[in-house]
């Protein structure tokens, strides 16, 4: 299954650009994987909503209906990095063709977008901004991939 970290917008700080690249090409050397920066939508109104749909609205246009999508969600499943490995290899596993993870804007995602999304994802109960958290999460699935294949890279007493 082919994996894909899609986001909204290009990475403004040049060092979370960097960690990106070190990650991204690491994962590469585990499973297929595509790192997709979605353009941003200009508006010349500060209508959240507005925003919000508009980036929906795209996203949905690129999802087909066989994609496994992944919201990363401040409200959604938390667990350990063993916790997200084990989750990773089921889903790696099943019969979707692309495994989908969306990052939002820096005001969420439409509520069409929530309701096709299968599940969503919290890296942390703590706030993160949408630019650091593209660097948080590739860290994790590079972890889960390293944890899968017994490496050393994570450790846990």
């Amino acid at each position: 299954m082919k994996t894909e970290l899609w986001v909204i917008g290009k990475t403004s700080e040049q060092y979370l650009e960097s960690g990106i690249g070190v990650y991204e090409k690491r994962l590469k050397n585990y499973l297929p994987f595509t790192f997709t920066i979605l353009p941003d939508i200009k508006t010349k109104q500060a209508d959240h909503n507005r925003l919000k749909q508009e980036e929906g609205k795209m996203v949905l246009a690129k999802i087909n209906p066989e994609d496994y999508l992944v919201l990363l969600d401040e409200r959604g499943w938390q667990g350990r990095s063993t916790d997200l490995a084990t989750w990773l290899e089921r889903r790696l596993s099943s019969s979707n063709r692309r495994l989908i993870f969306l990052i939002g804007g820096a005001f969420g995602f439409s509520p069409d977008v929530y309701a096709r999304a299968n599940e969503q994802l919290a890296l942390s109960k703590l706030t993160f901004s949408h630019q650091m958290a593209r660097l948080f999460f590739l860290e994790q699935l590079y972890r889960a991939m390293t944890i899968l294949k017994n490496e050393p890279y994570h450790n846990e007493e």
